[in-house]
């Protein structure tokens, strides 16, 4: 059996966190990874399907709008996004 990291963070730049619902398993997570990191400006995406939260690290002087953020997520499947309080 093979055991799997996640990378460790060592990217720098500014993060938006976004909360999601409707997700109902790891293979909703990495959709919604896929579609976030297609976005311009976005360096990575991390969903954590359990707490149910994207964390979305963007380039150092990207301007990206939350609304595109949510749209990505919304084009991944039946998901919901809203920027996490």
């Amino acid at each position: 059996m093979a055991l799997f990291r996640r990378k460790q963070d060592t990217e720098t730049g500014p993060l938006v966190v976004l909360k999601v619902e409707g997700m109902h398993c790891s293979s909703c997570g990495l959709s919604i990874d896929d579609e976030l990191e297609e976005v311009p400006g976005v360096r990575s995406a991390s969903t954590d399907v359990r707490s149910g939260r994207s964390t979305v690290r963007l380039d150092e002087t990207a301007a990206v709008d939350t609304d595109a953020l949510v749209a990505a997520v919304h084009r991944a499947g039946d998901y919901t996004a809203r920027p996490a309080e």
